[in-house]
C-alpha cells in the first residue's frame, strides 16, 4: 500500500493510470495531455454531490414549507435516503458527459471483470465483515472525542433515526442504496482519484487528500443541519473510511469489490436507521 503512495510520476503516467480496466483511450495521462481531462472535472463532480444534495433537501423543504410543517427543516432531514436518487441522477449525467470527453463510458470507471465476479463479491463481503465497523466505529468515536469531548456524543435524533412512510421506507431499503453505493464508488474512485493522480503530477497522497475532503464533507450534508458542530461531526467521522476505500481501490484497481462493501454498509444503514411511520 505503501508503494502505491510513493509511487513517482513516471510509474503513475505509464502504469498506474493504464491500470483501470476497460480504458480504450489508452490512459488517463495521454487524455489529461490531450486537454480532455482538467482540473474542472474531478472537483466540479465531486462538489456537485454536494451541492445537488443541497438542492434536494431544500425541495424537501420547500413542499413542507407549502404544507405548512411547524418545522420543515427537521422533517425534511429524513428523506435524503429517498431524494439521494436525484442526486445520483445529476451526478451520473455528469460523469456521463464528462467520460464521453474523454472516449470511454461510464462502465469503464468501473473496471468490471466478468472472470473475477465471485471472487470479487467474496472480497467486498470480506472486507464489509472485517474493516468496515473497526474504520466507521472507531472513526466515529475519535470524532466524538475531537468535536464533542465524548466518544459517544448526544447527537440530534435526526441524525441518526429517519422517520419514513411505508413507500419511502421500501424505496430506501430496496433501491436508492443499490444507486448511491455505486454512484459514490464511481464518482469518487473509479473518476476522480485516479485523474487527480495524474494532475496532481503522481502525488498520489495529494489526490487522496482532496477526495478525501471532499468526500467526507458530502457526509455532512446527508442531511444537513444547521449546527456547526454536527456539521464537523458528519464530516470527520467519515475521512477514516473514505481514506480506506481510497486505499483499497489503488490496490485493486477495479471497483467492484468496493461496490459490494459499500452496498453492505449502505443496506445496514437504512436497516437500523429507518423506521415507518
Amino acid at each position: 500500500m505503501n508503494n502505491v503512495l510513493a509511487a513517482p510520476k513516471d510509474q503513475l503516467a505509464n502504469g498506474l493510470t493504464h491500470g483501470i480496466a476497460g480504458d480504450p483511450a489508452g490512459g488517463i495521462a495521454a487524455r489529461a495531455a490531450e486537454g480532455r481531462i482538467t482540473w474542472a472535472g474531478p472537483v466540479g463532480v465531486m462538489a456537485s454531490r454536494s451541492l445537488l444534495a443541497i438542492l434536494a433537501q431544500a425541495l424537501v423543504t420547500l413542499i413542507f414549507i407549502i404544507q405548512q410543517n411547524p418545522d420543515p427543516l427537521r422533517a425534511g432531514t429524513a428523506w435524503w435516503p429517498v431524494t439521494g436518487t436525484l442526486v445520483d441522477i445529476g451526478c451520473l449525467g455528469l460523469l456521463f458527459w464528462l467520460t464521453r470527453r474523454e472516449g470511454i463510458s461510464l462502465i469503464d470507471l468501473i473496471g468490471l471483470n466478468r472472470r473475477k465476479i465471485l471472487r470479487d463479491a467474496l472480497t467486498g463481503l470480506g472486507m464489509l465483515v472485517v474493516i468496515s465497523p473497526v474504520v466507521m466505529i472507531g472513526g466515529a468515536m475519535l470524532t466524538g472525542l475531537l468535536v464533542f469531548g465524548t466518544p459517544q456524543p448526544a447527537l440530534p435524533a435526526e441524525v441518526m433515526t429517519k422517520h419514513l412512510p411505508l413507500w419511502a421506507a421500501l424505496y430506501a431499503r430496496m433501491i436508492w442504496w443499490v444507486i448511491w453505493s455505486a454512484t459514490e464508488e464511481m464518482t469518487y474512485n473509479g473518476y476522480a482519484l485516479p485523474r487527480l493522480q495524474v494532475l496532481t503530477g503522481g502525488r498520489t497522497w495529494l489526490a487522496v487528500m482532496i477526495v478525501g475532503f471532499f468526500w467526507a464533507v458530502q457526509h455532512a450534508f446527508l442531511p444537513f443541519i444547521p449546527d456547526v458542530k454536527v456539521f464537523l461531526y458528519l464530516a470527520i467521522q467519515m475521512l477514516p473510511l473514505v481514506t480506506v476505500l481510497q486505499l483499497l481501490y489503488l490496490k485493486f484497481r477495479r471497483l467492484p469489490p468496493l461496490i459490494v462493501m459499500h452496498w453492505g454498509m449502505d443496506l445496514f444503514s437504512t436497516i437500523v436507521m429507518i423506521t415507518v411511520v
